[in-house]
């Protein structure tokens, strides 16, 4: 698998902005540090479930003072959570999590990996994790990865023999990883995969411990005395000007979306792994020792690394080009080596080093930061030698177009050469992600390719291979495709070239929700890739609903303009639901994708298609009040989702909060987490509950147990308290209260076809002033009753709910609409 490009470390504490998609420029210091790892041929696995759950200080410490090949193997993107900077779940927020997580990997210098296993939400058993996963997938994609990485060492962030204790997910990684490390070498499990890749045996697996998973300290020592071995990670890098734990805070800092920025850390800090399986290490502190991790563990590997210790050893910081002769025998004795697992990877390594050494800079930037399928594309080439050694430009190949334009150019020391080539983007593949390519399940992506299975992302499609010959050795070094330009507000911007299709649609709503049997006239846009496109449009729906015109023609002449038209769409008269699919047809191609761009400066910008379609729901609703205020929390789509039912919906500034600004809503929404992430509502909730007071009605949606300073009228206990079951029975408690009466009525059907989990935080205990609404639980677990809480306080109605309506409205589930619609009419009968 080819490696993300690594951060600059001085460049790390700085502004990220724009830097998450520049080239690396090798100083002094890094160039030894390749070197170091170079020469160091051991590998080790981290095995955990989702995105923020690895220990970025031991993969760190691994990484940059072991210098092992060191990866992370993380069984879901995280597509199951909550987004902190932005509107973006589900899969959308897969995709933010993987580059988060390649951002990490950049950092603290590991390699990222997943399986197909989705992230489906909380789970409280692996019993119920791989009943939703599909378990012979999942470990067949983990034993892909090990029998591709081949680890020396495996360690598991959690313990394979406790389950029910943690996350689902959580226990599942450290159960699969178990069986994994003992089918991974037979030739008789998924012997399938063996036509692609050889059987490996990993020589130990660990379990990465402390006393976090004990009650205290005490326990921890009396249950693992005598079977750990420890190191100190927070050691000190002086050639980074960094320790260790500051590496890794930054390292994790990159989950963002999670909230997981963070102060950096120094000192002194102890790891622990306990051993499970496999040969024991022979010296306590060292995970490798008994495993040969020098040249000689290769065949004629010797004779290589007496040449690549020599460099190290005696390593000129001051002029790194001086070691080029070195460095090209040795790489000419990597391309001959018999074993091809450790041939590519060393080549591909000091190919590095050779192109930092010589200060070579080789660029192919194109015009544009996409294309469509078989265009051409003009490219700007530039090479740049800055070193004394003699090199030769004898050619340029495009991937793309398998087309090979001899240049025979003399890279003069320090002369920049320059020139443009047009290539044809000879391919039928997008550049998107392509575990989204097709429809997913609960638990599993569907990917056919079975050598992307395992790939944090696909390989650029579009690349050129520089083919030089240096001081008389050939050597070919490959680069994206990229688009670099300059704003004057940025400076220097460098963004992927990407491959997407010629029409592009959208629908604004992704949820359309008819509360009666009117029509509704839908806008759809259409998105053109490319100059001078024509064709029509169309929608498909289902049977029993009516879409007028059949379709309509449009016309776009410049390049990414769109252009919008609108369809009238008739619901029936009875209750209904299905999907609302737009359909392009140009040049007798049909084209049904909407492009997402996904843009935050922290990780490169992401062209993700999916389907260009959205839920349409015939839904006999009653709605009472019109003007409704929106705090936003976390992110969600919930202002949306009420406009759909005919609210107008004002998002609310935490600055603009004063009594005169609340008092002419009906009500007042709080977004999910808002008094976790919105700092100012803190002082702002005398103004809220001064409007409650007055007889205004306050929704609050649930926050987490932490980091929540701000009362309620009345008090309340936040807990862990969770129902993940969506079918989890729904009991009512109190069948007469308005709240379950007015304007819609509600019973336990309405609790029907939610989606993810039925509620979360749920308060543990709460005053005798709040009136509780709804019972639920897991199966073998006490009812919960905080999942609905209603206070009447002076005139008004306060109420506090950790039902997860964030996913139940946007998608679609009549029930929620519904019973959200009752909780903004409260006191309005």
């Amino acid at each position: 698998m080819k490696k993300r490009v690594r951060f600059i470390i001085g460049f790390l504490l700085i502004s990220t902005t724009i830097l998450a998609q520049k080239p690396p420029k090798l100083n002094s210091n890094q160039i030894y540090e390749k070197i170091q790892k170079l020469n160091f041929l051991g590998t080790a696995l981290y095995i955990a479930a989702h995105p923020d759950d690895e220990n970025t200080r031991l993969i760190s410490y691994l990484a940059n003072n072991v210098k092992a090949r060191t990866g992370y193997l993380s069984l879901t993107r995280g597509d199951g959570g909550q987004n902190l900077i932005g509107p973006e779940i589900r899969e959308l927020l897969g995709v933010i999590r993987t580059q988060e997580l390649l951002a990490a990997r950049n950092i603290d210098g590991g390699e990222q990996f997943f399986t197909r296993a989705n992230d489906f939400g909380y789970s409280k058993h692996p019993d119920e994790t791989l009943k939703i996963w599909n378990k012979e997938e999942v470990l067949s994609d983990m034993i892909w990865v090990i029998r591709n990485f081949k680890p020396d060492v495996i360690i598991n962030r959690f313990d394979h023999r406790t389950p029910g204790t943690t996350h689902g997910h959580h226990t599942s990684s450290a159960i699969l990883s178990v069986e994994a490390f003992d089918k991974v070498g037979d030739k008789n499990q998924y012997s399938a995969q063996l036509k692609y890749i050889d059987t490996w045996q990993p020589k130990r697996l660990f379990f990465n411990t402390s006393s976090w998973f004990y009650r205290n300290q005490e326990d921890f020592e009396k249950a693992t005395k005598g079977k750990l071995t420890s190191f100190d990670v927070g050691v000190y890098y002086p050639l980074k000007g960094l320790s260790n734990n500051e590496l890794a805070s930054l390292a994790s800092s990159q989950h963002l979306c999670q909230g997981f920025g963070r102060l950096t850390t120094r000192g002194s800090q102890k790891e622990y792994v306990e051993f499970l399986k496999g040969d024991k290490p022979k010296h306590k502190n060292d995970i490798f020792s008994g495993i040969n991790t020098t040249w000689n563990r290769l065949e004629k590997g010797g004779e290589i690394g007496d040449i690549l210790y020599e460099v190290e050893n005696n390593f000129d910081f001051v002029n790194p080009s001086k070691h080029l002769p070195a460095l090209l025998m040795a790489y000419s004795m990597i391309q001959k080596l018999t074993d091809n697992h450790w041939r590519t990877i060393k080549e591909n390594q000091i190919k590095e080093i050779i192109e930092a050494c010589a200060g070579l800079y080789l660029e192919a930037s194109a015009e544009t930061s996409s294309a469509t399928p078989n265009d051409t594309v003009q490219l700007r080439f530039e090479a740049l030698n800055r070193s004394n050694t003699n090199i030769e430009l004898t050619s340029i190949t495009s991937t793309i177009d398998k087309r090979t334009i001899v240049k025979e150019l003399n890279l003069e020391q320090n002369k920049r050469v320059n020139f443009t080539e047009n290539i044809t983007l000879k391919t039928s593949f997008y550049s998107d992600p392509y575990w989204l390519r097709k429809e997913a399940t609960l638990g599993m992506y569907a990917v056919e390719n079975q050598k992307l299975i395992g790939k944090p992302e696909i390989a650029r499609p579009s690349k050129i291979h520089f083919n030089l010959i240096v001081d008389e050795t050939p050597i070919s070094i490959t680069k994206n495709v990229v688009r670099r330009y300059a704003e004057r507000d940025k400076g220097e911007i460098y963004e992927p070239f990407e491959i997407l299709p010629k029409i592009t649609t959208k629908l604004k709503d992704k949820v359309l929700i008819f509360s009666d049997d009117q029509p509704k006239k839908i806008a759809v846009e259409v998105r053109s890739g490319a100059n001078n496109v024509s064709g029509k449009v169309s929608l498909k729906a289902p049977t029993s609903w009516d879409v007028s015109p059949n379709e309509i023609n449009f016309k776009i002449q410049q390049k990414n303009d769109k252009q919008t038209v609108s369809f009238l769409v008739t619901p029936p008269k009875n209750q209904s639901q299905g999907k609302l699919e737009v359909v392009a047809i140009s040049d007798e191609k049909v084209y049904k994708k909407e492009l997402v761009e996904i843009n935050y400066n922290h990780i490169p910008k992401q062209s993700v298609l999916l389907a260009s379609k959205a839920k349409i729901v015939r839904l006999n609703i009653k709605t009472v009040g019109n003007k409704i205020g929106y705090i936003k929390g976390a992110g969600d789509a919930i202002p949306e989702n009420l406009r759909q039912i005919g609210y107008s919906v004002s998002e609310i500034k935490p600055s603009k909060i004063t009594p005169n600004n609340l008092q002419d809503f009906d009500a007042i929404v709080l977004g999910i987490r808002a008094y976790n992430v919105v700092k100012e509502l803190k002082f702002k909730q005398k103004y809220l509950l001064e409007y409650v007071k007055n007889g205004g009605n306050m929704i609050v949606q649930y926050n987490t147990n932490r980091n929540v300073d701000v009362l309620p009228p009345f008090p309340l206990k936040l807990s862990r308290d969770r129902v993940t079951d969506e079918f989890a029975e729904v009991k009512i408690l109190d069948k007469s209260n308005s709240l379950l009466n007015f304007p819609n009525k509600i019973t336990e059907a309405d609790f029907k076809g939610w989606v993810q989990e039925r509620g979360l935080y749920f308060p543990s205990s709460w005053d005798e002033n709040y009136t509780a609404i709804l019972s639920m639980n897991d199966k073998g677990e006490t009812p919960k009753n905080g999942s609905l809480l209603i206070a009447k306080y002076g005139k008004g109605n306060y109420i506090y709910t950790g039902l997860s309506f964030f996913r139940e409205l946007p998608a679609g589930v009549s029930g929620a609409y519904k019973l959200f619609a009752n909780m903004l009419s409260v006191g309005k009968e």
